[in-house]
């Protein structure tokens, strides 16, 4: 099983990027993806989930109008596309699947900064 995020990087506030997470080694259309974040010296928060991809998603208040999650699940791929973004936005970001078991990734750096 392997969750593999990409898409991190140094990005200016206001700025956008967009992460993506690419599963392997299990079922992905029947899975719950979500990613989390973790600030640098805090603990890991939620902030955002999908289910199917006709479901809401949902969003943590802290990013809600910003950021827009989506799977492609011919891919089995979730992304996570961030605007306007703020230097709070600072974190590793990880990738989480609820499936048969629960499965995460390595994470992938974004750094907002100018």
């Amino acid at each position: 099983v392997r969750l593999v995020e990409s898409g991190g990087g140094l990005v200016q506030p206001g700025g956008s990027r967009r992460l993506s997470c690419t599963a392997s080694g299990f079922t992905f259309s029947p899975s719950v993806m979500t990613w989390y974040r973790q600030p640098p010296g805090k603990e890991r928060e939620w902030v955002a989930n999908i289910a199917r991809p006709s479901s809401s998603p949902n969003y943590a208040d802290s990013v809600k109008g910003r950021f827009t999650i989506s799977r492609d699940n011919a891919k089995n791929t979730v992304y996570l596309q961030m605007n306007n973004l703020k230097p709070e936005d600072t974190a590793m970001y990880y990738c989480h699947a609820i499936g048969r078991g629960t499965y995460w990734g390595q994470g992938t750096q974004v750094t907002v900064s100018s």
